[in-house]
C-alpha cells in the first residue's frame, strides 16, 4: 500500500502538533507501536498533551519517513540513525547561529562612520635624547 503524502502543515507551521498517533503512523506507513518504540528510544519525541497523549507535527511525520528511509534503504541501525539525527539537529542549530552572527557583523559594519578615514603611517621617527650634562 502506498504511504499517502504528508498533509499541508496548518497555517504553514510544521511544527504544530496536529496528528494523534494512529494518524501520524498511517501517514509515515508505520505502525503505532513503531512510534511508540521511536519514541521510547528518543528517535522522534512527540509533544505530549496534559493528559499524556502523543501528538505529531508534519515534522515529526517527515523525521519518521526519513528514519525509515535510512533504515529500510539505507541500513542503518537505530542507534546510528539516532546519532544522525542528533547531529542534523547539531548542524540545523550552528548554521543558525552562523546566521545571527553574520547579521550581527553586518549591523557593526553598517553602524561604522563614514566620514573617518584611516590614516596610514609611513613614516618612522626616533627619539634621541640630547647627550645629558
Amino acid at each position: 500500500m502506498p504511504v499517502p503524502p504528508a498533509p499541508p502543515p496548518p497555517q504553514g507551521d510544521p511544527d504544530a502538533q496536529v496528528f494523534v498517533i494512529s494518524v501520524a503512523a498511517q501517514l509515515a506507513g508505520m505502525h503505532a507501536q513503531t512510534l511508540r518504540t521511536y519514541d521510547r528510544l528518543g528517535l522522534v519525541t512527540p509533544h505530549r498533551t496534559t493528559g499524556g497523549g502523543r501528538r505529531y507535527s508534519p515534522r515529526d511525520v517527515a523525521l519518521l519517513r526519513e528514519v525509515q528511509r535510512l533504515s529500510q534503504d539505507e541500513g542503518v541501525n537505530l542507534a546510528g540513525i539516532k546519532r544522525i539525527i542528533e547531529l542534523s539537529n547539531q548542524v540545523e542549530a550552528l548554521q543558525a547561529r552562523v546566521g545571527e552572527l553574520a547579521q550581527e557583523l553586518a549591523n557593526v559594519h553598517a553602524s561604522y562612520r563614514r566620514d573617518l578615514v584611516p590614516v596610514q603611517r609611513s613614516a618612522l621617527v626616533v627619539w634621541k635624547p640630547r647627550n645629558q650634562r
